[in-house]
């Protein structure tokens, strides 16, 4: 039959048999949609029913994010902390172009500005801007926003949209179509829909911030989270905790509950880390420290202050950045040179010489010792620069003047393998277990390996060895403890796994700390270390910087003091390395420019780090006059 023939057969007064058509229709379609209900909740979707694949679509997880732990110095001071903050998170698809100046309100900026940014995120799509971060909980825009999304239905803003609308069919040509007598083309109208609407597509998120509250001082030690080697990197597994992670599971069967939590992991927040840094003394030792640097147009600087038990109450470094800027970054401005940097320590090394020397009965160091600096000893000249104290001095004079003939003299009278087992006793060559990730161990080349040459230029801090900062100020730990060394220690709450070892005769370093007394004198090296009111000790070093495996041709060296104070049982060991000043001057005229030496650089930033210290400590006697 044509369709042309069957519209004519509708329009004749056949009324019932078209009612009953009609009817027919209505009852195939509920049929048809009966069994498509019955055979989507059987249907297999692989080897996973829908049913069972819209009960899997119901789990949710969720994640709750462990806090970072503090890390504190020795008194309880927060050296780095995790704030909690916000930060104002968009979705440029959603957020409706008639909200954007209240928008624009809440997070003091420009419309105009606001509208740039959303219009080129919505242009490539994008649905995730965080337009804000770091806000303090005070932050005025945090209750902006607040106040924004909790908008009262009478605030809220208009909204109109522009929606399709499907043209209505006529049933008799909906029922035609489905029997597939007649194709209906499908059209829409736009229609204009305006009301009110809360504002869509604005989130605000928690944050956290890492906080340093003492700023660049600390900066190479504690390094920072997710970037630098440090406490922040070494120490990650203690600090970091673990995130706790939950799945809700839709249970049709449960009472009282249709979702079930279940752990997948249990919330840790990460543990406090309390060093064994004094802040206040930290402070100190980088102020005087970043002074000196610019002062002698240094390349850098670095010090470590220990306490006599080992623990490390400073470490300071510079140049170094502030970590709470986060636009500026330069990897060598976290580089921990205390630890990783080995280096020539010079003559800073002289007074273990000595220390063995007198152990050995090698010497007497007396007034009436004196030692033959007359005659050259192997590459180690006697000229008139050796010579300018006379041909025959005390050892006093020797440590006073730091006299290279006179302590290659008193070493010809030790043997290598004694030198060598003294100086591994004092942990020259060995890791110290700090911060295992960034520490160098330094080296200390076996005795069979040893030329004269190298025995003698190893008395007086060259040749076969090379140390970091914080070795050299440990082995001054003998003058601390009786001529015994402690391991160095920087978590408070930590135990040390190496032992007390007993290097010296507590006589010998008692006698060699007095004359290292004289050092930091008038008539010493040492002479601008002096602090006025206290007893000081300490001994200056001065080596040529190695550059690309030989010794600078440019001059470039590095100046070392260390110390400690006061002489008489000690309480504070401060090694100071200055690389390459250029800058250094007289004592007596500030104008007059003189050569680089420990004496007049490094010495200096003991004297004016330690004067702060010794001033805030009460428990260190000051003396009227010394």
């Amino acid at each position: 039959m044509s369709i042309k023939r069957l519209l004519r057969t509708f329009k004749v007064q056949n009324y019932w048999q078209r009612q009953g058509l009609i009817k027919y229709i209505f009852v195939f379609l509920f049929l048809g949609f009966a069994f498509r209900i019955v055979s989507v909740n059987q249907l297999d979707a692989g080897k996973v029913s829908l049913q069972e694949k819209g009960v899997k679509q119901t789990i949710n997880k969720l994640t709750e994010t462990a806090r970072r732990g503090d890390i504190l110095d020795r008194n309880g001071e927060v050296l780095a902390s995790s704030l909690i903050l916000k930060k104002v998170n968009l979705d440029p698809t959603k957020v409706q172009l008639e909200y954007i100046p209240k928008l624009a309100t809440a997070l003091n900026m420009s419309n105009k500005k606001l509208s740039k940014i959303l219009a080129k995120k919505r242009k490539i799509g994008s649905r995730y801007l965080i337009i804000k971060k770091n806000l303090m909980l005070t932050d005025p825009i945090i209750s902006n926003i607040v106040k924004l999304q909790k908008e009262k239905i009478k605030d809220r803003t208009k909204v109109c949209r522009i929606k399709k609308k499907k043209d209505k069919v006529e049933l008799l040509d909906r029922a035609l179509s489905f029997l597939k007598v007649k194709e209906i083309k499908i059209t829409y109208s736009n229609i204009k829909s305006c009301q009110k609407e809360k504002i869509d597509g604005l989130v605000l998120q928690e944050d956290t911030y890492r906080s340093y509250p003492k700023g660049a001082s600390l900066a190479p030690l504690l390094g920072r989270t997710h970037r630098d080697s440090g406490i922040e990197t070494e120490f990650n597994h203690v600090l970091a905790g673990q995130d706790g992670k939950k799945q809700l599971k839709y249970n049709q069967n449960s009472r009282g509950s249709y979702f079930i939590p279940e752990i997948i992991s249990t919330l840790k927040h990460g543990q406090d880390i309390k060093l064994t840094i004094d802040s206040k003394i930290q402070y100190h030792a980088y102020t005087a420290l970043e002074k000196s640097v610019k002062k002698h147009a240094a390349d850098s600087g670095s010090a470590i202050i220990l306490a006599a038990n080992g623990e490390v109450l400073a470490m300071a470094n510079y140049p170094a950045d502030d970590p709470n800027d986060r636009s500026v970054y330069n990897a060598e401005n976290y580089r921990n040179r205390v630890l990783s940097d080995k280096v020539e320590p010079g003559s800073t090394m002289k007074p273990f010489t000595m220390v063995l020397a007198l152990d050995q009965n090698k010497i007497t160091a007396t007034a009436d010792e004196l030692i033959d600096v007359s005659k050259s000893i192997g590459h180690i000249k006697s000229d008139t620069k050796a010579r300018r104290h006379g041909n025959a001095i005390t050892i006093k004079k020797i440590l006073e003047k730091s006299h290279n003939l006179g302590t290659v003299n008193v070493s010809e009278r030790l043997d290598k393998e004694d030198m060598y087992s003294t100086w591994s006793k004092l942990g020259f060559g060995r890791p110290l277990g700090l911060i295992p990730g960034i520490e160098t161990s330094g080296s200390l080349r076996h005795f069979d390996s040893w030329g004269l040459a190298d025995k003698r230029t190893l008395s007086f801090g060259h040749g076969p060895m090379e140390t970091n900062l914080a070795q050299l100020a440990r082995a001054y730990l003998v003058f601390a403890n009786k001529g015994s060394i402690p391991p160095l220690k920087l978590l408070k709450e930590a135990n040390t796994i190496e032992d007390t070892v007993q290097v010296f005769n507590p006589k010998s370093v008692d006698k060699i700390a007095q004359l290292l007394d004289s050092v930091a004198s008038n008539k010493g090296s040492g002479y601008r270390a002096q602090i006025k009111g206290y007893h000081v000790a300490g001994k200056t070093g001065t080596a040529e910087m190695v550059v690309n495996g030989a010794y600078s041709k440019k001059g470039a060296k590095r100046t070392f003091f260390t110390g400690f104070v006061p002489v008489q049982n000690p309480q504070y060991i401060m090694a100071i390395r200055l690389d390459y000043p250029k800058k250094c001057y007289t004592s007596w005229n500030p104008n007059i420019r003189n050569k680089c030496e420990g004496s007049n650089s490094a010495a200096m930033v003991f004297k004016e780090a330690m004067s702060n210290i010794l001033t805030n400590d009460k428990s260190i006697k000051f003396i009227a006059s010394k």
